[in-house]
């Protein structure tokens, strides 16, 4: 039986069939998504800043400025990468120093440990960072209908295989 072009089978979505030729051609179209997901991401969260009247910091930085906003507490340098997952601290150090040159982190110590706390001017960049965020982005996600428990559940499994990735680039490094 042979299929007409509107039955034939396009197969996945990839942006290295190589690598979909294996034995898991599903994870090939999940890299895939990510990768066009991470790219987007970072440039709605670099636009929106901007937006929000705190232009000139890259995705990293924003990144990082949420994280030391995050429950209104001090962060260490060490604590901000295990969080985010970042292995090279130098970038989370640039960031915060970018940050608190332009008035929206502070520095400060916790014994011998360097600190960075959230300033007011941090405080205000980040409520308008969200109001805007509302407004442009949750607002038409909200529209699509997608069910908040599966995003929750998407979200979960992404972490878990991000160990993975995690554990295979340990073994990588060790060969």
């Amino acid at each position: 039986m042979s299929m007409d072009s509107t039955e034939k089978q396009i197969g996945p979505v990839v942006a290295a069939s190589h690598l979909a030729s294996g034995a898991m051609p599903a994870l090939s179209e999940v890299e895939f998504a990510l990768t066009m997901m991470v790219n987007a991401y970072h440039r709605w969260i670099e636009r929106c800043m901007a937006a929000s009247g705190t232009e000139g910091l890259g995705p990293l930085d924003v990144i990082v400025l949420h994280s030391v906003n995050h429950r209104g507490r001090s962060k260490t340098l060490s604590d901000i990468c295990l969080v985010l997952n970042v292995e090279d601290t130098h970038t989370v150090a640039y960031a915060l120093k970018k940050l608190e040159k332009a008035g929206l982190v502070a520095s400060g110590k916790r014994g011998k440990e360097k600190i960075a706390e959230i300033t007011p001017a941090g405080e205000d960049a980040c409520l308008e960072y969200k109001r805007l965020r509302e407004a442009l982005l949750i607002k038409p996600m909200k529209a699509l209908g997608l069910d908040e428990k599966e995003l929750s559940q998407v979200a979960s499994t992404l972490r878990m295989v991000s160990g993975n990735y995690d554990q295979a680039a340990r073994a990588a490094a060790a060969m």
